[in-house]
């Protein structure tokens, strides 16, 4: 087994560029996995084009190449998660949030893996009309919650489930004040999770309808829908409410990581060779399994094209009711100004793009040649 300390040499990239074709042979993609794969592959290579730092002073030179900003893959979301995080700074209420997840069932994730944009759709709505619900019945009040979709266990199994950073409280219905939860806890998740069931086989029940699970092999079966839905409607669906966290900043930081998150960071890969691929799970844990096999559980993970990931609900999607509940709550410090790109990247990696790392001159760039192939032959 590979030393843990050693994790970050290896690249899903180099699985992809060597194994893709194995794949494709055994499974059928979706152009959506297809265009995944070629960007990942593609990621901060020549074929992508880019340009060459030159110094003046010293001859120092570095070819930077460009990166594919595709939302799937992993060298591509640490500037893009802080992007986001200045965007929402002044968005962000400065108060208590709550960590809450709804989790679809095992028995609904072949239809998921099936029919993923109306299943997630779903989710989504379930998730948040649930929040909403709670809000108005136990408090008077409409909260604000940013929901973060994941479909990905630690060992990149199929598990869907919606993150919600929910705040503690909300702006009372008739918008003249703030309405705080208990220190304590949000809403009881029993009967959260009850009404989050509800909902979500309301929201299934449609989709059925309206014929969206054509060609589902368990509807094949007239009875197959109801025979489904009988199962589900039997079980504890799971909401888990974690503890509020503290004003400021720190909410941020921690939804960021949710909301960029990928199946799976080159960070935790251990081992990579012809034959096997070796990763870290939970905790201390880790898994090994043959690239291939890799490859078919991240692909699971590309969602279809145009799904927002990320949605949010309440004050959070009113900018002025947002402002609105902000007269109630105590002033807060007057967050700093938004920094440019090249200041992000700098306090990401360390490093100052603009100045030459041996002598400290500015750099000059000259364009590289774009060699990207044409989009018939890279999908």
């Amino acid at each position: 087994m590979s030393d843990p300390a050693r994790a970050g040499r290896f690249d899903i990239a180099d699985i992809v560029r060597a194994h893709r074709h194995e794949l494709e042979e055994e499974q059928r993609l979706t152009r959506s996995q297809k265009r995944v794969l070629t960007d990942i592959a593609q990621c901060r290579t020549a074929t992508l084009g880019g340009h060459l730092d030159r110094c003046l002073d010293c001859g120092y030179e570095h070819p930077s190449y460009n990166s594919c900003r595709n939302r799937h893959c992993p060298k591509c979301q640490a500037l893009a998660q802080e992007q986001w995080i200045c965007a929402r700074r002044q968005r962000m209420l400065d108060v208590r949030h709550f960590h809450v997840v709804f989790t679809l069932p095992a028995e609904l994730r072949p239809l998921a893996a099936f029919a993923p944009r109306v299943v997630f759709a779903a989710l989504f709505e379930a998730a948040q009309r649930t929040l909403l619900e709670f809000g108005r019945r136990r408090l008077g009040a409409t909260l604000g919650a940013t929901l973060v979709l994941h479909t990905w266990t630690r060992a990149l199994q199929f598990h869907p489930h919606v993150h919600a950073i929910v705040t503690a409280g909300g702006l009372s219905d008739n918008g003249t004040r703030w309405c705080p939860v208990s220190r304590r806890f949000l809403f009881p998740v029993r009967p959260m999770s009850h009404v989050f069931r509800g909902k979500m086989m309301t929201a299934l029940g449609k989709a059925y309808r309206r014929r969206a699970f054509v060609g589902f092999d368990a509807f094949r079966d007239p009875l197959g829908f109801e025979l489904l839905m009988g199962r589900v409607a039997k079980l504890s669906w799971n909401v888990y409410a974690k503890a509020p966290f503290k004003k400021g900043r720190h909410v941020l930081d921690y939804l960021g990581r949710y909301t960029h998150r990928v199946g799976i960071a080159n960070s935790r890969l251990l081992a990579v060779t012809e034959t096997a691929v070796t990763f870290r799970t939970k905790g201390p844990g880790t898994e090994t399994i043959s690239p291939v096999t890799f490859l078919r559980r991240f692909v699971q993970h590309v969602l279809p094209d145009g799904l927002h990931k990320i949605r949010h609900v309440g004050l959070y999607a009113s900018p002025a009711r947002g402002q609105l509940a902000r007269t109630f709550l105590p002033t807060r410090t007057p967050t700093a100004a938004a920094r440019s790109w090249r200041e992000q990247l700098r306090l990401l990696t360390g490093r100052d793009v603009a100045t030459c790392p041996r002598c400290g001159a500015p750099l000059v760039s000259v364009p590289l040649p774009d060699a990207r192939a044409p989009p018939g032959a890279a999908a």
